[in-house]
């Protein structure tokens, strides 16, 4: 099964926009349109360990996993941090 599908069965709602979004929340002073899929996250000015915090209450709190430091620094774009969060819920739906 590939990860979209898993995921897509996991939430319907869910999809790289509405997580795009969900990021682009958890910054106050970054304009949310600077944020795309292809957003170098940690190259934005506001960017800090705080919002790094701020990114894994999120998940856990909108995607019901469990989410870690590691896998925000295994990432750089806003899409590898969704892809990781697929790659999460698939690794939860095979247990």
């Amino acid at each position: 099964m590939k990860i979209s599908e898993v995921f897509l069965r996991y939430n319907n709602s869910m999809n790289l926009d509405q997580f795009i979004e969900n990021i682009a929340d958890l910054f106050e002073e970054t304009d949310s349109d600077t944020i795309q899929a292809t957003t170098r996250f940690k190259e934005l000015k506001e960017w800090s360990s705080l919002i790094a915090l701020s990114v894994i209450a999120m998940v856990d709190e909108e995607y019901d996993i469990e989410f870690r430091g590691d896998d925000i620094r295994n990432s750089n774009t806003v899409e590898d941090l969704y892809n990781a969060v697929v790659t999460r819920i698939e690794e939860e739906e095979l247990e």
